[in-house]
């Protein structure tokens, strides 16, 4: 079979049966377990095994079969739109039947509108991120512009976005050099050493009760993208005070940073935002917040998730700068199925393959399903996988990855009783025994 067939038979497949969610609600998956079970030992797959079981068709992109993502991703918007013009329509049917029944219709209608459109807006934002790789097609002026209008639509810089992303994909997992999600130590939190902590010190700096996990949950989840993008929020700490996406002056941007690319990304962002105000002006804002601000920060939520879920996990190593590789800062990731068939569909495999971006981010990702199927043979035991429901999977990791030691090539996040989840396995080195895997 050609590749050109194989591209076809994937946009042919239909969707699996409809699961909104795994049936792993309240446990972790079986193969979470299993992982969880076994110390760490480092990988021993090299790079070389990994490109040559890569079919090199893989690499190849395709302006017209990006274009189809592209126009499909703006039908569902529009299909979503039509909709919710229609939710007032449709919530008169059932006034007869008593404002009880017309208040709990109303609702249902608009939560089912905010589900689907937020889920549209995290498609355009995974679009945007295939262009920042330079995926959707051979052309850079294409993906450019197909990047900065996708992103200026969900109020992300595209170029500050691209280029810190960049970074990250340069130093998965390295504590020194990773650029977001980084894990604080235990003297960061004023605990004294592990040897000397008594369960009052964890007690004291991480003890609340559930509904407080629940708020700062939800904070990070609906605010925690643009407080990265506009303060570092959860960022590396090598960066100083007033590090940002948007101003040139940040100690984000290197000098080779753009000064055009960077007004144009501002300039985008805040012509859409001079539009949604126009909007709101000649309808009202209750209108506004309905259509896009409540999609928006649901956009977010899902953003977040999907990031946080495939790089933060107490079953997942972070090393320091004598124990890392390229090699296993990409094993060092997680793939899951986010939201099932919703997240094929409408995140464009992000979370589904992420492995396999991690080690190929040049490849499109309508060929990464077949890069996964071939690299997991390869990787064997190094290759992470959780289908832990999507939900139960964020307040697991949120409330176990609390902080790692300030010692150690190789460590793991400890909880908030100060116990890891995993250890290191002891026959295994921290010293890197493939100086080649550092190689990007």
């Amino acid at each position: 079979m050609s590749h050109g067939n194989r591209d076809s038979e994937w946009l042919s497949q239909k969707p699996p049966p409809f699961v909104m969610f795994d049936l792993f609600l309240f446990d972790d998956a079986p193969e979470y377990k299993a992982i969880e079970s076994k110390p760490y030992t480092l990988p021993k797959t090299t790079l070389k095994e990994i490109h040559e079981a890569t079919p090199k068709w893989a690499h190849e992109k395709k302006t017209f079969t990006s274009l189809y993502y592209i126009a499909r991703v703006f039908f569902w918007a529009t299909v979503f739109y039509t909709y919710a013009t229609y939710i007032p329509s449709l919530v008169s049917l059932v006034e007869p039947f008593g404002p009880r029944v017309t208040f709990w219709t109303k609702w249902a209608l608009w939560v089912n509108y905010w589900w689907w459109q937020s889920l549209v807006g995290c498609g355009f934002w995974t679009l945007a991120h295939e262009a920042g790789h330079s995926t959707l097609s051979p052309y850079q002026a294409f993906n450019h512009t197909v990047g900065y209008t996708l992103h200026c639509l969900v109020l992300v810089p595209y170029y500050g976005w691209r280029y810190s992303h960049n970074l990250h994909h340069k130093a998965t997992a390295s504590i020194e050099r990773d650029e977001n999600f980084c894990p604080s130590t235990r003297t960061e939190f004023g605990l004294p050493p592990a040897h000397e902590a008594q369960p009052a010190n964890y007690d004291d700096v991480f003890a609340e009760v559930p509904i407080i996990t629940l708020f700062r949950i939800v904070v990070q989840q609906l605010l925690g993208l643009q407080a990265y993008l506009a303060v570092n929020a959860l960022g590396n700490k090598m960066y100083p005070a007033g590090t940002n996406h948007y101003t040139v002056s940040s100690p984000l941007f290197k000098q080779d940073a753009s000064k055009i690319a960077i007004l144009l990304q501002n300039t985008g962002i805040i012509t859409v935002a001079s539009a949604l105000g126009y909007f709101a002006y000649k309808t009202s804002f209750k209108h506004l917040a309905m259509i896009y601000i409540i999609p928006f920060f649901l956009t977010n939520h899902w953003i977040v998730a999907l990031v946080f879920l495939q790089h933060t996990d107490p079953i997942l190593p972070h090393f320091r700068k004598g124990g890392w590789t390229f090699l296993r800062g990409a094993t060092a990731t997680i793939d899951r199925p986010l939201l099932g068939w919703m997240g094929r569909y409408f995140l464009h495999n992000i979370s589904h393959d992420h492995v396999t971006h991690h080690f190929f981010s040049q490849i499109p990702f309508y060929h990464a399903p077949y890069v996964t199927k071939e690299i997991k043979k390869v990787l064997g035991d190094d290759y992470c996988y959780d289908r832990t429901n999507t939900f139960r999977a964020l307040y697991r990791n949120f409330t176990k990855c609390a902080f790692i030691e300030d010692e150690g090539d190789i460590v793991f996040y400890r909880n908030r009783k100060g116990i890891p989840t995993r250890h290191m396995d002891g026959s295994a080195s921290p010293i890197p025994a493939d100086p080649a895997s550092n190689v990007n």
